[in-house]
């Protein structure tokens, strides 16, 4: 697999060498599509509540006669009828949490992965590109890298430089290698990365790192 390289004036500066195991395998969709929806059930708090008729307080009389009113009964006031009452079916706090294997969540990255590939919106840069600290820098260097509508910047570790020129660029994010995952990778449509986070996510998600964890455990 080849990836290509590309200067800071924009202009192709060769290829290189890619694993086919992180980058060129077939994407299993369905796979990206679960892990997806994990990983935003599991970023869900669930801390959300309301009051049922046991939890609603109120007055122990009666509130209106059960007949000669001329109109329906009328019932506690706890009622999700009346107003101040309780909600009917409402939510109550629960975990949305959504348990992922290993294999399937690597199998996840890795086919987002060779689908950017697949599609041209994979770009490493040359050595001669560097990132500043400063958001008009980073927005111009951004444009002359080609990126057209949202773009992930992966560097192998934190570069802090990357942080800051990136923080206030709205559909620009910066992400170490180390922490890429499938959500972040679906909603950005072109990936600029250093050569040294291509070898890292190679390093972490190749077909042969994976075995070595199994081995291990």
């Amino acid at each position: 697999m080849k990836l290509p390289l590309i200067n800071a004036q924009g202009q192709a500066a060769g290829e290189i060498d890619a694993a086919d195991s992180v980058f060129g395998i077939e994407p299993n969709l369905a796979v990206v599509h679960q892990a997806a929806t994990a990983q935003r059930a599991n970023a869900r708090q669930g801390t959300h509540s309301t009051l049922d008729r046991s939890d609603v307080r109120q007055a122990a009389q009666k509130t209106g006669r059960q007949k000669g009113g001329g109109r329906a009964r009328l019932g506690t006031p706890s009622s999700p009828l009346r107003k101040g009452g309780a909600v009917a079916h409402g939510p109550h706090p629960r975990s949305y949490r959504q348990r992922l294997p290993k294999r399937m969540r690597r199998l996840a990255i890795r086919s987002m992965l060779s689908q950017r590939v697949a599609e041209g919106g994979v770009f490493v840069t040359a050595a001669d590109v560097a990132f500043e600290p400063k958001a008009s820098a980073m927005s111009q260097l951004c444009r002359t890298l080609g990126v057209e509508r949202t773009a992930l910047v992966v560097s192998d570790g934190v570069d802090e430089n990357l942080v800051r020129g990136t923080r206030n660029l709205p559909n620009v994010q910066a992400m170490p290698a180390q922490t890429l995952n499938t959500y972040l990778i679906l909603t950005h449509d072109q990936l600029i990365m250093t050569e040294a986070a291509v070898r890292r996510c190679e390093a972490l998600w190749s077909i042969d790192a994976g075995a070595e964890e199994v081995d291990d455990a």
